[in-house]
């Protein structure tokens, strides 16, 4: 079919039947070995710690983990299934060296806020 087409006849959309379950994509399961590198540390700041008296915790991960992948790994290390997850970039930052050199730059960061279902913690000490 052509971008700009002159076809006036409407597709109709193929829609499941009333009876039958749609499909939903699964997450597949990672093994064990990827699962422990996805959560590297808890992330202790001010606004953290305020944070987790409401329930939200804070965890720096790597830059390719996926809400999917640190889900998984909080149900499997701390044995709570998290209500969501939000997955935060925070970038690079100049920094003064106090030198010659002038500039040079801080790594970027990934954190991930987990966020627990009412009544639910995570003992991270």
């Amino acid at each position: 079919m052509a971008l700009f087409s002159t076809d006036t006849k409407k597709k109709t959309a193929n829609l499941p039947a009333a009876g039958k379950a749609r499909k939903v994509a699964k997450a597949t399961a990672v093994e064990d070995g990827r699962l422990s590198g996805v959560l590297k540390a808890p992330w202790f700041s001010e606004k953290a710690l305020i944070a987790s008296e409401r329930g939200v915790y804070v965890f720096q991960v790597p830059a390719d983990a996926t809400k999917t992948q640190i889900l998984d790994a909080i149900e499997k290390f701390y044995k709570v299934r998290p209500a969501k997850v939000a997955i935060a970039n925070l970038p690079a930052k100049s920094k003064s060296l106090r030198s010659r050199r002038g500039t040079g730059t801080s790594s970027r960061r990934h954190k991930a806020y987990v966020y627990m279902k009412k009544g639910e913690t995570i003992t991270l000490a």
